[in-house]
């Protein structure tokens, strides 16, 4: 048994000798999938850490994520609008197919903080009870290393189970636009 914890506390340097800790953040668009409304303008901001380098790199992560949505009411100028906050925690796998370009996916887990809603008149409403109180979803996109230790990348969000918003079989759905740094 020692020497199977030796064995993984080595394997545990040896995979932090090429690890990187960084800051992202960026534009959010978010919808309900399977619901009549307008997508909603947010933002997402975190932390990761990139452990591996070369060919394939594992990134555990943690962010703060606006989601949600805007429906216009019968077409007119007053809006109804959703702000949904959750702490998503992707694991990603990228693969870096060359020394700039990597394409990446993996799981997320999203728990929600923060609930508020804003109605036509003014009024607003903050009880997380009409809602799941977490959420799993997959996360797909491309990514691009930049000078400077900047990175960029886009990435959807895809939910796989319905949050059950006010009994509604609806699911999370996140277009990201971000910006990183590697420190």
């Amino acid at each position: 048994m020692k020497k199977l914890l030796a064995f993984v506390f080595v394997l545990g340097l040896f995979g932090t000798a090429h690890a990187q800790f960084g800051l992202r953040a960026g534009f959010s668009s978010a919808n309900f999938s399977d619901f009549d409304s307008d997508p909603l303008s947010g933002f997402h901001a975190g932390a990761y850490y990139k452990i591996g380098a070369g060919f394939l790199a594992f990134e555990p992560g943690i962010q703060y994520s606006q989601k949600g949505y805007t429906n216009l009411l019968n077409g007119s100028p007053s809006t109804d609008k959703e702000l949904l906050s959750y702490l998503d925690v992707p694991v990603l796998v990228r693969v870096n197919f060359l020394p700039f370009l990597n394409v990446f996916a993996g799981p997320q887990g999203s728990v929600l903080v923060s609930r508020n809603r804003e109605f036509s008149d003014g009024s607003t409403e903050s009880t997380t009870e009409p809602i799941r109180g977490y959420d799993i979803s997959g996360v797909v996109g491309v990514g691009a290393n930049l000078p400077l230790g900047l990175n960029a990348q886009v990435s959807y969000d895809i939910g796989f189970q319905s949050v059950n918003y006010y009994n509604q079989d609806v699911k999370n759905n996140v277009l990201k636009i971000s910006l990183g740094y590697d420190f």
